[in-house]
């Protein structure tokens, strides 16, 4: 059996910057009370009159990890595209990467596991090269949240989380099994599904009640309880994470590298404080970027990469918690 390894990663964020004090502008909310509960600073958004959608960043992303994987679009075997934001409700994003890249009639598949979609989409592009089914498989994570969001005062608990951008890697067949994804671990708890949820559209507010609406309908609008999730979050991290490294014998000591999902400051403050882990240990960009849901793990490790800060041989652990309720762990040897 093959191990899978991440040879080429590359991110697009939007250059559109809006602050804390921009959205003070939208809503009755201020830099401090966003910085105290989330730790954002700005996020990234696509602006109006941009033709940027979450394929098109994706494909952005895309072409920059191939290109630094030493490889050409045609050298690539399958599509992994993780995304809660897809420019149509079908077909999904994968296909149209397919088409913007020019590649051959590959297969292609979207993940719909929001904050925990690309380690979603990792461990499952890591099984199809496990097996030999591929080679090479291109894996995108791609967010377009602005255009979905609550900007009033009434959506603020929400609005001002998230940001926009894309992610990629390609993940490439090797025969070394000490180097690689070493193991990945997937959970869900389908009981808190409405805690963090968006109702509509769904199957019982479908065509007919959309065209019949004549009042502004919130049920569109991301609704989360930020408290329940929270205290969900820092337990689940703790226990996948645990997982991963039990499962591969290792330790929290063993770390060289923790990317969380950018979901909130204050929970991998946590995370980092209960494994003893210094700042230089762990990688955080919601400041900068905010929550881009499943874009936010390959921004991070794409962008931690780039600065220099994984190294051969390190062990990076990538770990997120989500809608669903869903988290899971991929345990990586650089």
């Amino acid at each position: 059996m093959y191990n899978s390894k991440i040879t080429g990663l590359g991110f697009y964020v939007p250059e559109n910057i809006v602050t804390n004090d921009d959205l003070s502008k939208l809503m009755d909310t201020n830099d401090e009370w966003i910085q105290e509960r989330t730790g954002i600073k700005r996020r990234r958004w696509i602006p109006e009159d941009s033709d940027l959608t979450s394929a098109t960043m994706g494909a952005k992303a895309a072409r920059i990890a191939i290109e630094r994987a030493g490889l050409t679009k045609d050298d690539i075997d399958f599509i992994v595209f993780a995304t809660l934001s897809p420019d149509y409700y079908f077909p999904g994003c994968g296909v149209q990467i397919q088409d913007m890249l020019d590649m051959p009639t590959i297969g292609a598949i979207d993940i719909r596991n929001q904050c925990s979609g690309f380690v979603y989409a990792l461990s499952t592009a890591d099984q199809f090269i496990k097996t030999g089914m591929y080679k090479n498989i291109l894996v995108i994570g791609s967010e377009y949240h602005s255009n979905g969001l609550d900007k009033s005062t009434r959506g603020r608990g929400v609005s001002v989380i998230f940001g926009d951008g894309a992610g990629a890697c390609v993940l490439s067949r090797t025969e070394d099994n000490t180097k690689g994804i070493l193991s990945s671990h997937l959970h869900s708890q389908g009981k808190y599904a409405d805690k963090l949820i968006v109702k509509s559209p769904s199957i019982k507010h479908w065509i007919p009640e959309i065209l019949a609406s004549t009042e502004e309908d919130t049920s569109y609008y991301p609704y989360m309880d930020g408290t329940f999730v929270f205290k969900n979050a820092v337990v689940r991290f703790s226990e996948v994470i645990m997982e991963g490294l039990t499962a591969n014998n290792l330790t929290a000591k063993d770390i060289d590298m923790f990317i969380p999902h950018q979901a909130n400051l204050r929970i991998s403050q946590f995370v980092q404080k209960k494994f003893a882990l210094s700042d230089d240990q762990v990688y955080n960009n919601i400041m900068e970027y905010g929550n881009t849901t499943a874009a936010s793990i390959i921004i991070a490790l794409a962008e931690a990469h780039e600065k220099g800060k994984i190294k051969d041989n390190d062990l990076v652990v990538l770990a997120a918690f989500g809608s669903g309720f869903t988290w899971g762990s991929v345990i990586i040897r650089w």
